[in-house]
């Protein structure tokens, strides 16, 4: 049976290193789901430390689409390397996006996607590493986009947190394991 960590944490936690740092093979899947936008070199340059930082035998593979990432994980075997998700809280942006589903509820419209994610979580078969933002411990959106990306998350994070092996909190840097 394949291992299944999730890892959370707020902004700059420290959580995409310490989910790195549970990884000693040499060789690595590791899966960004990050977009990139032409006109923000700051997202570039945050993309830029996290290539920087991996290993040159991690094979990188970008899961930028939606049903990228539920396939990738529901195609892996026993003996394939350890794959490293970076990060949940990217991958339902993207959901979001091509759902259109930011100026309205977009709950049956993402749905579909989320149940794809947390069932390929549940199956994976390779050992899995989970990075994603805690917003739990955030303050409260004012925007309508904001309080739907923030229940749209809390409830993933749950969702996944159920179907993995340990869930560890990033907090100033410090993991607290939780399971």
């Amino acid at each position: 049976m394949s291992s299944r960590t999730l890892v959370l944490g707020g902004a700059r936690s420290g959580k995409s290193a310490h989910a790195e740092g549970l990884l000693t093979e040499a060789a690595v899947t590791y899966v960004a789901t990050a977009r990139r936008y032409p006109d923000d070199p700051d997202w570039d340059a945050r993309i830029a430390l996290h290539v920087a930082r991996r290993p040159s035998t991690w094979h990188t593979v970008e899961a930028s689409a939606p049903a990228d990432l539920p396939a990738l994980l529901t195609a892996t075997q026993y003996e394939d390397p350890p794959i490293l998700v970076d990060d949940l809280s990217t991958w339902l942006v993207g959901v979001l996006d091509d759902a259109d589903a930011w100026e309205g509820d977009g709950a049956e419209a993402i749905a579909g996607d989320i149940d794809a994610i947390v069932r390929s979580v549940a199956t994976c078969r390779a050992r899995l590493v989970l990075v994603t933002a805690e917003v739990g411990l955030g303050v409260i959106p004012s925007t309508r986009s904001g309080r739907l990306f923030r229940d749209h998350l809390g409830a993933l994070n749950a969702r996944v947190a159920e179907v993995c092996d340990e869930v560890t909190l990033l907090v100033a840097g410090i993991p607290l394991k939780l399971r």
